[in-house]
């Protein structure tokens, strides 16, 4: 599992693939959360601007993120 670090909690999930370059623009990302490829905490989301918090898991492409706070 990857750690994704972030300065301030809640992000939305759209951000979180594009700016862990799992998807290569936003367009794509909202596309991906759309046909259900990403799990929030074992559950398919479809959320595009789900807030996601430190503790969450993300699920996408067989990869796991778990959220953190960049103390």
């Amino acid at each position: 599992m990857n750690t994704v670090y972030i300065n301030a909690a809640p992000i939305e999930l759209n951000k979180l693939l594009k700016f862990e370059s799992l998807v290569s623009s936003g367009g794509e990302a909202k596309m991906v959360i759309e046909n259900g490829l990403v799990k929030v905490n074992g559950s398919i989301e479809k959320q595009k601007r789900k807030k996601l918090n430190v503790g969450d898991i993300v699920q996408f492409m067989e990869q796991e993120f778990i959220i953190a706070l960049d103390i």
